[in-house]
């Protein structure tokens, strides 16, 4: 029997308070975008007790999301505020230098798609390395907000960039499964309805967009990979057939790095 939403966030409060107690830590670094997983995440961190940095990193970035961001860090503060600091760290100039010195000293190919891509993912490696420089001077654990569909179904994550973290509280969690924990947890509904990006594009574009299926077909695929080889309907058998190619291009991202082993005497 699944557990209730209520019984998820008790479960992983008590995980993170153990794991931090094992690791000797006893703080919290939380990057938090304005989407639905990183509210959930922060606010699960806050509700440990142990001190959490709810960090804002802009980037040009949309002032809609950049509102819900800020909303929710403040919505923490205000709920938390004993162990709760909201940090914003504006990385805008330092991400523009490192943007004009790409532009200027390479020659970009005929496909600029793949050099936008580049610098969509240049983005989230650059907010990791604040969120690291903030968490090593605390003596913090980096905190994931990836969930069970992103990070393991479909790999839709920046390769050592959100997807370098030290924890991964949601890991294991279903985005509809997060969507219902954000309710119980009393998550903002602005934050719940708006459709989920990685704000990581100047154009605002959704994960949507980005991976053309929406979570639930997502999700609905992901699972029928993992356990029905029951007959289909034609949309399911479609939506599988979409959902294993997008994984297919992404498991290098779920894989372990490739070791060339050596012959030993």
């Amino acid at each position: 029997m699944n557990q209730t939403p209520k019984q998820q966030i008790t479960h992983i409060v008590k995980w993170l308070k153990a794991y931090a107690r094992s690791a000797k830590i006893d703080k919290f670094v939380v990057g938090v975008s304005g989407g639905i997983d990183s509210a959930v995440v922060s606010t699960l961190c806050a509700k440990t007790g142990l001190d959490t940095f709810v960090v804002t990193l802009p980037i040009r970035q949309n002032k809609k999301l950049h509102q819900l961001s800020t909303d929710q860090c403040a919505w923490l503060v205000s709920k938390f505020p004993e162990n709760v600091v909201h940090i914003n760290i504006d990385l805008t100039s330092v991400f523009s230098a490192f943007e004009k010195k790409f532009d200027r000293e390479f020659v970009n190919p005929v496909d600029n798609s793949s050099v936008q891509l580049a610098f969509a993912n240049s983005r989230s490696r650059l907010r990791m390395m604040a969120l690291y420089q903030l968490a090593q001077s605390q003596g913090a654990l980096v905190v994931g907000t990836g969930n069970r569909v992103e990070d393991f179904g479909v790999g839709f994550f920046t390769k050592y960039g959100d997807g370098g973290v030290d924890i991964s509280p949601i890991g294991d969690c279903l985005k509809t499964e997060v969507w219902a924990m954000a309710t119980e947890l009393g998550i903002q509904d602005s934050i719940i309805a708006a459709p989920p990006t990685d704000g990581l594009w100047d154009d605002g574009r959704t994960d949507e967009d980005q991976l053309g299926m929406p979570y639930p077909a997502l999700e609905e695929a992901m699972m029928l990979d993992e356990t029905s080889n029951q007959p289909l309907t034609q949309v399911s058998a479609d939506n599988l057939k979409r959902y294993r190619a997008i994984r297919a291009r992404n498991l290098h991202k779920m894989n372990s790095i490739p070791v060339c082993q050596m012959p030993r005497l």
